[in-house]
């Protein structure tokens, strides 16, 4: 690919790998599938586990470990992939487009590589660390607002608010102190998508709660190298595993938002 805009023989390998992946997913995208529930607003398709089989397949040519949703049985980011064959499954199985293939490689616990990859729109995100994030080739930076009340901010909603009123009334008191300070809220359904669109500018901040290592491993490094910040909901760095609440932002109006967002 001589466009890649990341000069490493191994990250090239993986981005070909993913584009493959991609190709998949189109598929899928295109037709019929089996659609089960893994809980009540969780789905999973038969394209979750084609993907996923089809990069760990591919990338086992690595020798890394691998921590992926559909598979998952235990958190090591020493030396491994970190991988969410969809985010975004239920856009997928409704046929919405907001949907993407997320691949992130970690060792010693940080980030190295992060690639997300929505194949049905054409926009491919990746970052290598140090070496700044691209969408299509094409540098990324963050937006440079810094009036809150200008800003559009994206969120998600936990599967777990069906069933967890503590979740459900997170969610609503959120809104509540967020919406009339900000330009508006979206809720595409991607937390992956997410942390991108902060990272090139269409949105000035992310939050969501329960979001699992797979769901924000690439997103995370795509959006640092983009000169953006992401900690817990306490102003403190983002533990993949610990934090409950995840604050993303172009880091100028960070410290509103973590104000707003714990309001009483």
């Amino acid at each position: 690919m001589k466009n890649l805009q990341i000069k490493d023989e191994n990250f090239k390998e993986i981005y070909e790998i993913i584009l493959s992946a991609g190709e998949i997913l189109k598929e899928g995208f295109d037709s019929s599938f089996s659609i089960k529930e893994k809980g009540i607003k969780d789905l999973v398709t038969e394209y979750d586990i084609k993907i996923e089989k089809f990069l760990k397949d591919k990338l086992k040519k690595f020798d890394k470990k691998f921590v992926a949703e559909e598979s998952f049985l235990c958190y090591d980011f020493s030396n491994s992939f970190i991988i969410d064959p969809i985010d975004g499954t239920t856009n997928f199985a409704h046929k919405i487009p907001h949907t993407s293939i997320s691949v992130a490689y970690y060792k010693n616990n940080k980030a190295v590589f992060g690639f997300v990859y929505n194949p049905i729109l054409n926009e491919f995100f990746y970052a290598k660390k140090g070496e700044g994030a691209y969408l299509n080739h094409q540098k990324i930076t963050v937006s440079a607002m810094d009036n809150f009340q200008r800003s559009l901010i994206a969120t998600g909603f936990p599967y777990s608010s069906a069933e967890n009123e503590e979740d459900l009334n997170f969610v609503i008191t959120r809104l509540k102190h967020i919406l009339p300070r900000c330009q508006d809220i979206r809720r595409l359904g991607s937390a992956a998508l997410d942390l991108c669109y902060v990272a090139c500018g269409r949105y000035e901040g992310f939050y969501e709660i329960n979001l699992k290592p797979w769901d924000v491993a690439a997103g995370i490094l795509i959006l640092q190298e983009a000169g953006g910040l992401v900690t817990n909901g306490f102003n403190e760095e983002y533990d993949l595993v610990k934090d409950r609440c995840i604050v993303a932002s172009n880091g100028i109006i960070h410290d509103q938002f973590i104000e707003i967002l714990n309001k009483k």
